[in-house]
């Protein structure tokens, strides 16, 4: 099929229609269903759920006016409504209470017209007395003892930072079920290259995919998933992050 063919049949497997802008700017709405439709979703090793979870977390970050009709698609195409919630709980810690409760209020509306009963079952694993503990379990799993020099050696009066980031982005967060820790760690990686100007954090997050299970083939086609929304320069950077950072990983190897 050409591009076109695949725009139609991807758009319609879907659910997904022409915009409120079709009829005032054909043009623009052509070029942008080719590309993200006809080309772009089709590009890449991906299952249909991992589009779908990747293309919601980048446009909750994005704020992105597309989300509830991606939200719709998501449930029609068996992305269930308990891994929905989970895409917010994972991306708060980086983009934010205000753009995920944004996107909540969304997810709620949608749900609600599905006729889906909220709240759902709750998905912690952690208590207020485990969550830290648990937290700093998760993060070493992912990015090994480094975690124990990064905790020690944080000035005094930053330690703080140390013990919100492991506690909250990890305890609360990545130990809840819901989701794996392989998409958990895919979706930060996505939230931070859609954010862009986290180049430090984006190669520290190719490392923990990698140690989590993620190929770089993964990777880079969750980038370019990303990239009708975020454009090619957050895109490139992301490539580039995936790129040093193997290239780093090599150069360790070789030095074994």
């Amino acid at each position: 099929m050409n591009r076109e063919e695949q725009k139609n049949y991807a758009m319609q497997q879907m659910g997904i229609s022409e915009n409120k802008l079709a009829a005032a700017f054909p043009e623009f709405e052509t070029i942008k269903n080719r590309f993200l439709y006809g080309e772009v979703r089709q590009h890449g090793e991906l299952t249909v759920k991992q589009r779908m979870l990747i293309t919601v977390a980048v446009l909750v970050t994005m704020e992105g006016d597309d989300l509830e009709e991606q939200l719709r698609s998501a449930l029609k195409q068996d992305v269930s409504p308990v891994e929905l919630q989970e895409v917010f709980h994972q991306a708060a810690p980086y983009i934010g209470f205000s753009k995920a409760e944004k996107g909540l209020a969304v997810l709620k509306r949608v749900f609600e017209e599905e006729n889906i009963s909220l709240p759902l079952e709750p998905q912690s694993s952690v208590t207020e007395e485990t969550r830290l503990g648990k937290g700093i379990a998760a993060q070493k799993s992912l990015f090994g003892p480094i975690i124990d020099s990064m905790r020690a050696n944080a000035p005094e009066e930053q330690k703080f930072m140390q013990d919100y980031l492991s506690a909250y982005c990890f305890g609360d967060t990545y130990t809840r079920s819901g989701l794996d820790l392989k998409t958990r760690e895919l979706l930060t990686f996505v939230c931070i290259i859609s954010l862009g100007g986290c180049d430090s954090q984006a190669k520290s997050h190719v490392m923990g995919n990698l140690v989590a299970g993620n190929s770089p083939t993964l990777l880079l086609a969750a980038a370019a998933q990303c990239l009708p929304y975020i454009g090619f320069p957050r895109t490139l950077n992301a490539i580039s992050a995936i790129n040093e950072t193997l290239k780093m990983q090599e150069q360790m190897k070789n030095q074994k």
